[in-house]
């Protein structure tokens, strides 16, 4: 069993920063792809970002390139995510996820975390 536990949400003004943790327990960290989603009202849940086991891979969303960015601390055995310059649009909960294997992680995460609320005001 792989537990994620994520935090840091809040509330923010348009324009403004916020920086997501989420921290594993339970395998070798660093074994481990890693990625966030994001689920806003009334839409599905969204791929946003992922990295690689040793952080050498990354990928994201088009939404959110240029603004986001995935790090990893393995002997935290943490992953961020930095959001600045954020929109109304972004406001979801933010989930992060975990699978051995980076080709996949996004579509069949193995591990899901709890979530945290991220809002945005105009």
């Amino acid at each position: 069993q792989v537990q994620l536990v994520e935090s840091g949400g809040g509330l923010v003004q348009a324009g403004g920063s916020l920086r997501l943790s989420c921290a594993a327990s339970g395998r070798t960290f660093s074994s481990y792809a890693m990625g966030w989603f994001r689920q806003a009202p009334g839409k599905e849940r969204m791929f946003v970002a992922r990295i690689s086991g040793s952080g050498g891979s990354t990928n994201y969303a088009d939404s959110v390139k240029g603004r986001f960015t995935i790090s990893r601390d393995n002997a935290k055995s943490t992953v961020y995510l930095q959001m600045n310059s954020l929109k109304p649009e972004d406001t979801a909960v933010y989930y992060c996820a975990t699978n051995r294997n980076y080709a996949v992680v996004t579509t069949t995460p193995a591990y899901w975390g709890q979530g945290t609320q991220v809002t945005v005001s105009s």
